[in-house]
């Protein structure tokens, strides 16, 4: 069972690294295109899609189910934001609101690893607060 936990721990800190490094020039094709968010939209951006997840990684370092709950809701939540307004809504945001161009290109091929990322992130958040029922800590 710990090796399983150590496993999933260390996943999902892979996993958050990974989402940094696409989050990245995700937003910098935001500014470059300008498609601006409003202000509510920046404040769940920057706790729920950057920051949660950071934190998550590092209770994830001390191996804690705190750390696990946190990225599955993160990653959750990033995921559902993203998908909405990257391929549901209407709008600037959406990627088939999009010209031709790098910068688009960028946004979009992000937008799509970013999904499949949060997925993923949530998944692994699950299964381990899933697997470390009933501890708070590992040994």
């Amino acid at each position: 069972m710990r090796r399983n936990q150590d496993f999933l721990a260390r996943l999902g800190i892979g996993v958050v690294l990974l989402h940094l490094l696409v989050v990245t020039p995700h937003s910098v094709a935001h500014t470059v295109l300008h498609i601006d968010m409003n202000s509510w939209q920046n404040v769940y951006i920057l706790v729920v899609i950057l920051l949660a997840p950071i934190v998550a990684a590092l209770l994830l370092w001390k191996r804690t189910r705190p750390g696990f709950i946190l990225l599955a809701l993160s990653m959750a939540g990033a995921f559902v934001f993203g998908v909405y307004y990257h391929f549901i809504a209407v709008g600037p945001d959406n990627v088939s609101s999009l010209h031709d161009g790098t910068w688009a290109t960028t946004f979009s091929i992000s937008a799509v690893l970013l999904a499949g990322i949060e997925l993923a992130g949530a998944a692994v958040g699950f299964l381990g607060a899933r697997s470390n029922l009933g501890t708070q800590h590992l040994p």
